[in-house]
């Protein structure tokens, strides 16, 4: 796709922190978070569920450290994962000790939340003594006592204040290893904290519509909460929080990235909504590209339009196009241009080997362009 002026999003500036390998903050992708809901004692099922996730693509994953034995399992789980693992800690202070001695990569921790300033410097060391990063979690549903009374609700003020609170206690300890979330469930109340949070700091933010709801609505109110977020430059790592598998938060998060271009994975399949001039059944037709290119993870587009009022002019901005025709005979693009004609029952299969194809392509180039790289690398003359 052509970049014009229009298209273009400008991040807000932040300081750059890591959780396990993954960059957040600062020039680093936008990354994508999910959390497991088994039982984290469970490891098997904990680490299936992990992996599902990594197999769509999570750049991080959140698993939930109520008691001392799921801390302890963080162990286990960590050593059978490629994603860094963020535990996830409310009021007890020695469960983060114990979740970053077993191997987490960032604790998910409200500071005032966890007792004496003695407290905190016990979990701060332990940070530091093992390469921990933080992520203070604010939330509408549970702000302190003292801000709701102070404010008479929860409000962007209040979520904000919140935030730079805990801040402020971590500062205090020399540690700024951290991300800030000021969720809601309400977007207009979320966006608003962030927006004003963001005026307020430099840290990365991980941006979230908490309690989004089931698949489709949660899908909707996410996507317009996170694309006001996103559009407007903020957010620096999210999660998508609908009440379904982790592993369709992950796909909905990356979807939205890539509607905003601000991060491509897989195929981008463009497609008609269908009526009646179409000259193939897109719907189903799309359907079952989806569901054999889910492998694909090589960034690329495909266009599937039902007839030629739209089918040429989307054809030219994708990799792969297809434009009914009449006769049971439809055009294939390749690059934009007129490549060659398909008939109806070798749709789906023809389309599928041609981005299959594709995608080899790009990657083979792009290993190309890496060991050429390397090799400028390894000749270059010695600086003097």
């Amino acid at each position: 796709m052509t970049v014009r002026a229009y298209r273009q999003i400008l991040r807000r500036k932040s300081r750059q922190i890591r959780v396990g390998n993954v960059l957040v903050g600062g020039d680093a992708p936008i990354s994508v978070q999910t959390m497991t809901n088994t039982p984290t004692t469970d490891v098997k099922a904990t680490v299936e569920q992990i992996q599902a996730a990594e197999r769509v693509g999570a750049d991080i994953v959140r698993v939930s450290c109520p008691d001392r034995d799921s801390a302890l399992a963080l162990k286990d789980i960590v050593r059978q994962v490629k994603v860094p693992i963020v535990a996830d800690i409310h009021f007890h202070y020695k469960r983060a000790i114990e979740a970053a001695e077993s191997g987490a990569a960032c604790l998910r921790i409200n500071p005032g939340n966890i007792g004496s300033a003695e407290r905190v410097r016990e979990v701060v060391k332990a940070a530091k003594d093992y390469g921990c990063s933080m992520r203070i979690g604010v939330n509408a549903g549970s702000l302190e006592q003292d801000l709701l009374e102070k404010y008479g609700e929860p409000c962007p003020e209040a979520m904000v204040e919140s935030a730079l609170n805990h801040a402020k206690i971590l500062e205090d300890n020399d540690f700024r290893e951290f991300k800030i979330s000021v969720k809601a469930s309400d977007a207009f109340l979320a966006v608003a904290a962030y927006q004003g949070l963001a005026e307020a700091c430099d840290y990365p933010l991980h941006i979230g519509i908490t309690e989004a709801g089931g698949l489709r609505a949660g899908t909707v109110k996410s996507s317009i909460g996170l694309g006001m977020l996103l559009w407007s430059g903020i957010g620096d790592t999210l999660r998508v929080s609908l009440s379904a598998d982790p592993a369709e938060e992950v796909l909905v998060g990356y979807d939205i990235l890539k509607s905003l271009g601000l991060r491509r994975r897989g195929v981008t399949v463009i497609s008609c909504p269908s009526c009646a001039r179409q000259n193939f059944n897109v719907i189903k037709t799309v359907e079952l590209l989806e569901q054999k290119l889910a492998h694909i993870t090589t960034p690329l587009t495909l266009s599937v339009i039902g007839c030629v009022v739209n089918g040429p002019g989307e054809a030219r901005e994708t990799d792969i196009g297809l434009t009914g025709g009449g006769n049971n005979t439809h055009q294939v693009y390749l690059s934009g241009v007129t490549d060659h004609r398909l008939k109806d029952q070798d749709i789906v299969q023809h389309l599928v080997g041609l981005v299959e194809e594709k995608a080899a392509e790009i990657e083979a180039a792009k290993a190309a362009a890496e060991a050429q790289a390397e090799t400028t690398r390894d000749v270059a003359p010695a600086a003097e």
